[in-house]
């Protein structure tokens, strides 16, 4: 619910065949090509991407979910929450969101700036961009979802979030660069695929897509027929 709206880019720090270490946009901040395509800047998780396979973002944590929340009054920018049984590491919400899931102040998210590391079970104290807009009481209940740009992983075939781009270059493990979102890409097939069809992300090749199965993410469609195992043309209309 970030109040700063800056848009697009216009100008990248660097092409979309170059990775870095350190960080230069805002995870999630995107920029056209000027045929159109779209792409996302992202930080990669512990794995490396590899080309033309579709990514996802990093898995949910169930025990950071549903959290109590601790009484919180208009206006302020920093609250600590309660975690499940799983630790949470430093900055690992940076650039993502607390979640009001149940009333008062449900329906609301809040841009998380950055938090120090927790144990399992311990409190943690998160930095808010934007203050606290409805009072949060003991009712209230609180999600941490991460910026699904922050710790991509290869979209696995059972879905642990959401599919959020296809890998136009093969970038280290840690490091940042550019997912493709939209527009024609490249693609691996899981089966064949049928030009002009929907394709959704596989459910039994990681990193692939195939023939639209309702029950998965939707991807986009086929700008040409696809033989399995192979990369092919499909139109991404992920973003």
């Amino acid at each position: 619910m970030s109040t700063k709206l800056p848009g697009s880019l216009s100008v990248a720090a660097y092409g979309l065949f170059s990775e870095s270490t350190t960080q230069a946009h805002q995870l999630g901040a995107y920029i056209e090509s000027e045929d159109g395509r779209g792409y996302r800047y992202c930080k990669v998780g512990a794995t490396a991407l590899v080309v033309g396979n579709l990514q996802q973002g990093p898995a949910e944590v169930t025990n950071h979910q549903n959290l109590t929340a601790p009484a919180s009054a208009i206006g302020v920018t920093s609250v600590a929450v309660t975690l499940g049984a799983t630790a949470a590491t430093a900055n690992q919400y940076a650039e993502g969101w607390m979640v009001i899931s149940v009333t008062p102040g449900g329906g609301y998210q809040y841009k998380i700036k950055s938090h120090p590391a927790a144990d399992a079970s311990a409190s943690l104290t998160l930095t808010l961009e934007d203050p606290i807009e409805v009072a949060l009481t003991a009712s209230s209940r609180i999600d941490l979802v991460a910026s699904p740009y922050s710790a991509v992983i290869v979209n696995p075939s059972a879905a642990t979030s959401n599919a959020i781009g296809v890998a136009v270059n093969n970038i280290a493990a840690s490091s940042f660069g550019w997912l493709q979102t939209s527009g024609p890409a490249v693609c691996l097939a899981d089966g064949t695929v049928t030009v002009g069809t929907n394709v959704s992300a596989s459910n039994a090749t990681a990193g692939a897509v195939e023939a639209a199965v309702t029950a998965q993410s939707a991807v986009g469609y086929a700008m040409s027929g696809i033989a399995t195992t192979e990369f092919g043309a499909i139109y991404l209309t992920i973003d």
